[in-house]
């Protein structure tokens, strides 16, 4: 249902998600502004909301990304969404979850600009030339140790041309990799549509059918990296369980399931 203060652009949504016949996006909240979109999706699980509720909002006053970051975007700019999944599944099938998110935004991204090279950066972020377009955050409903439900948090710069501070070196935009203007009611339409394809098999059988486009998709893969716990090594690939692949300098492949990834 739309609200006072939602763009032409993404009034048509809704509808889009209909045509295309996706499992996700029905119902379709828009919202002038919120919180936080993921803040909107956790509530409504527990009241009930039924799988593929999605929550799409102009704004977000305290949006997040991960380990409690700030998502900067200015009102009426980006496309800002979070949608409930209700699947049960054990907390270890989360971080397949966070990145197949990333690959139905890279393949919806890539489509949209074809003169753009989207890649995943392990775990959650979407770059374009390096510089991040898109990220990605889940976040579980839990029941004692067991999960019921996710939701699935997705911020796309769309509109943004000039970012603030720090964020102009390392963040890009639809408007600054693409020759045309970018809708966003079709990109939200089309990012629904591949991850509604892929999401249930990812949870029930984790990633071994996407690694090869995972591995197309890999902004690290050959890169030297470290993490948090200064290890590091040469990145190579993603396991079907969605943790990083390094192989150290020993020559000892090892698997990172968490935490920052830095390029040395």
């Amino acid at each position: 249902m739309s609200a006072p203060g939602i763009a032409p652009d993404l009034e048509s949504a809704p509808a889009l998600v209909r045509e295309r016949g996706s499992g996700l996006g029905v119902p379709m909240h828009l919202l002038a502004s919120t919180t936080s979109t993921n803040d909107e999706a956790k509530l409504a699980a527990k009241q009930g909301a039924p799988s593929g509720a999605t929550w799409v909002t102009e704004q977000q006053t305290a949006g997040r990304g991960r380990q409690g970051r700030t998502w900067v975007s200015p009102a009426g700019e980006n496309l800002l969404f979070s949608v409930l999944v209700r699947v049960a599944c054990p907390p270890s099938r989360l971080p397949p979850v966070a990145l197949v998110a990333g690959l139905a935004v890279r393949d919806a991204v890539g489509a949209a600009a074809p003169e753009a090279t989207p890649k995943i950066k392990w775990p959650n972020d979407v770059l374009v030339d390096g510089k991040k377009i898109a990220g990605v955050l889940v976040e579980a409903v839990t029941a004692g140790s067991r999960v019921h439900a996710v939701v699935v948090g997705i911020g796309i710069n769309v509109h943004t041309r000039d970012f603030p501070g720090d964020l102009a070196a390392h963040a890009t935009s639809m408007a600054r990799v693409s020759r045309r203007p970018a809708d966003r009611a079709a990109l939200l339409a089309d990012v629904l549509a591949r991850l509604d394809r892929d999401l249930h098999v990812v949870v029930g059988r984790g990633l071994g059918l996407l690694r090869a486009r995972l591995g197309e998709a890999d902004a690290l893969r050959g890169l030297r990296v470290r993490n948090d716990a200064a290890d590091e090594g040469i990145a190579s690939g993603i396991d079907d369980d969605g943790r990083l692949l390094v192989r150290r300098g020993d020559g000892v492949l090892v698997h990172w399931g968490a935490g920052e990834v830095h390029l040395v």
